[in-house]
């Protein structure tokens, strides 16, 4: 009884409200049950703007931000497909935005936006802003929010070969396009405007399989 207590434990944490500053989710292995379930404070977005950071050494498909609705699995996806390009997917209409210089192990600032209104996306790049590309959609209604998956259904359909490797960190979420200057902010980690949906320094969510909350990696080291 105790070891399936243990167990129980360990595959799903207890979802917490907790300050992440200067942490990462570390996903370590390639598997269809390790990820982060987000919490929104709310369900309906006309508008949608993400940033995280992220480092990996992955050359194929990998999701980097899953949004799933009742009506769409990919309502607001960030993929990175084999080659080259970042796949922003909005009410499961992929668009590619190509030319980036995306290495592997090497810590990565992005960014996307999209608008309901004018139906437009676009992403940024380590402070490079892409040309703005239409997806259309209307608006996104009931979320499942989760990192380190991609969703094929709503809330689950994972599929390892698309799982992310490597490490995550500073999630913010808003439900409003960021202005070039905000997103600058969070790429210059200067006196950002925290997500309003969700808050890396106030953030809700919870684990499930084998994800770990470490210390992100620095080194200040003097002879």
């Amino acid at each position: 009884m105790e070891f399936v207590l243990l167990l129980l434990m360990v595959t799903a944490c207890a979802a917490i409200t907790q300050d992440l500053s200067g942490k990462m989710f570390t996903f370590p292995q390639e598997t269809n049950t390790a990820y982060v379930k987000l919490t929104p404070n709310r369900l309906d977005f006309g508008a949608i703007t993400v940033c995280l950071r992220t480092i990996t050494d992955l050359n194929r498909n990998h999701a980097l931000f899953s949004l799933s609705a009742t009506s769409s699995d990919n309502a607001f996806l960030i993929f990175k497909p084999t080659g080259d390009g970042i796949q922003v997917f909005v009410h499961n209409k992929p668009e590619t935005f190509g030319g980036e210089d995306y290495k592997v192990n090497t810590w990565h600032s992005i960014c996307s936006t999209w608008d309901s209104v004018t139906g437009v996306a676009q992403l940024w790049l380590d402070n490079k802003p892409f040309i703005r590309k239409y997806v259309g959609g209307a608006r996104i209604k009931n979320p499942s929010i989760i990192i380190g998956q991609e969703q094929d259904s709503h809330g689950g359909g994972f599929d390892k070969t698309q799982s992310f490797v490597g490490m995550i960190s500073d999630v913010h979420m808003w439900d409003y396009t960021l202005s070039a200057c905000e997103i600058q902010k969070y790429m210059l980690d200067r006196n950002l405007t925290p997500g309003n949906v969700f808050n890396w320094k106030a953030l809700d969510y919870r684990t499930y399989g084998r994800v770990l909350t470490e210390q992100k990696s620095t080194c200040s080291c003097t002879e």
